[in-house]
């Protein structure tokens, strides 16, 4: 994986994105389904030689990048940027556990063998994911607590795609290490991200 600005800037877009888009879901119970599937089918890219590649056109990556660089220039949007720092946390643990790294992998193996009848922001594509989500990451401490109105969140397809939605995050976060972030990199390296981060946006204009 290069160990770039530009691969980074997606990376935490990535991160950014799945993050809004739970508390979208939990505050009112739905969200961009696009930047939703964007997320979902970032799962299945295992074995990506760049965070490019992982999303795709960085088009996909919009809504992520324009908060991403809210957040670098101004950062005023604190329960995002709490859930940010929280799957970044998270997935340093996981990065501890390699049998829960290998559990997530197989889930996800299996769940690329069924896209032919399932796509990936199919329901039951979207189920599998939250129930790995469950079964690995859910298991670390301290949990992710996610607020929002109980109507949605008490809604079983919500909370499917907010686990599953975790779950993509996770995998952005992953993204971020393997690209050279980590926990000095947003003090040391603001402004770089920032220009960055701009620059990608302008290419999408």
């Amino acid at each position: 994986m290069p160990q770039t600005d530009h691969d980074r800037a997606i990376a935490l877009a990535g991160v950014i994105q799945a993050v809004d888009l739970v508390r979208n879901i939990a505050r009112r119970g739905q969200a961009n389904p696009d930047d939703i599937e964007t997320c979902l089918a970032s799962l299945i890219q295992i074995d990506a030689a760049s965070s490019a590649a992982i999303y795709g056109d960085v088009a996909r990556l919009r809504a992520g990048l324009r908060l991403l660089e809210q957040q670098l220039n101004h950062p005023q949007d604190m329960e995002l940027t709490r859930y940010a720092v929280a799957l970044l946390g998270l997935e340093r643990k996981l990065a501890r556990r390699p049998e829960l790294l290998a559990a997530i992998r197989a889930g996800v193996e299996d769940a690329i063998r069924n896209l032919p009848h399932f796509p990936v922001d199919h329901g039951n594509t979207i189920a599998r994911f939250a129930d790995l989500y469950l079964n690995s990451l859910s298991t670390l401490t301290p949990r992710i607590m996610v607020s929002g109105d109980p109507v949605h969140l008490n809604n079983p397809d919500n909370a499917n795609r907010i686990r599953a939605l975790l779950l993509a995050g996770v995998r952005a976060a992953i993204l971020w290490r393997q690209s050279g972030g980590g926990r000095l990199t947003l003090l040391l390296r603001r402004n770089p991200l920032l220009r960055e981060t701009r620059r990608l946006l302008a290419s999408l204009d």
